[in-house]
């Protein structure tokens, strides 16, 4: 475990990347015996910081959904961040690629929530019971922990999951009304189909997903608050983006698409 200030020195550099667009090397490089609480204790002293200057949490963000991604980063469950208020972007925003360190783009399903919801003991009746509507989004994932050979979830969950930007499609649909479990997701760039998967690739279901974070932020003492946006994982790769790339990610069961450009 690191000490109090450890992790307080640690999370002003991360806060400080936000706005150098400069990166630090691995935590777990520079500090070998950081353990899972220390990164998300750092976590939460990174959101604090912003807070503290007025921005509000928005929402969450769940990473590492797929077995092949946990054992890359040797993890044994997902990760999540705090999402916070100017981290939304609107569909067909134009983004400048040089406000980003590393920026790569997935596909998500975003839930939003019109009850409030607290773990633990949260399962997937009570998520469809809380969620309002989902929407389809883009996370633009960046990285203010410079990737490098061996960078473990460790090192990503301390830099807020790699959350950089996320933009929310404007076509809301009720889970009542699609089979949230077979939902085709293609991530284009440039109009040309990069990436395909299943919302099942999403640990077997965005619900279940959903529902695992509302349980771990209990341990936090953090619910789901009415309005919340939960992006529940993305169901295909991370792929780099540059100048001029335009990204489209395109659901079907009703979902539709939305789109973002780098400038």
């Amino acid at each position: 475990m690191l000490n109090d200030s450890t992790r307080l020195a640690i999370a002003g550099q991360i806060f400080a990347c936000f706005k150098s667009k400069e990166q630090i090397s691995l935590l777990t490089q520079s500090h070998p015996d950081i353990e899972m609480e220390d990164a998300y204790r750092i976590q939460e002293q990174v959101i604090e910081k912003f807070v503290a200057q007025g921005r509000r949490i928005k929402g969450y963000k769940i990473g590492l959904t797929s077995k092949a991604m946990q054992e890359m980063l040797g993890s044994t469950e997902p990760d999540y961040s705090t999402v916070l208020d100017d981290m939304f972007v609107d569909e067909e925003a134009h983004l400048n690629r040089a406000d980003f360190a590393s920026p790569m783009v997935e596909i998500e399903i975003a839930f939003v929530m019109k009850e409030r919801l607290q773990g633990p003991g949260i399962n997937a009746a009570d998520v469809i019971r809380a969620t309002d509507f989902v929407l389809p989004s883009i996370e633009v994932v960046d990285f203010r922990v410079a990737p490098a050979p061996g960078m473990d979830v460790r090192d990503t969950i301390a830099d807020l999951a790699a959350v950089g930007r996320v933009a929310l499609g404007g076509n809301p649909v009720r889970l009542d009304a699609i089979d949230i479990r077979n939902i085709k997701g293609e991530l284009l760039i440039n109009d040309e189909v990069r990436e395909t998967g299943l919302s099942s690739d999403v640990l077997g279901n965005p619900v279940t997903a959903v529902a695992w974070l509302a349980n771990k932020l209990a341990e936090f003492g953090v619910a789901f608050e009415p309005g919340d946006v939960i992006f529940s994982g993305s169901c295909t790769r991370a792929l780099p983006v540059a100048a001029g790339d335009r990204v489209t990610a395109r659901f079907d069961n009703g979902l539709g698409n939305v789109n973002l450009t780098f400038d």
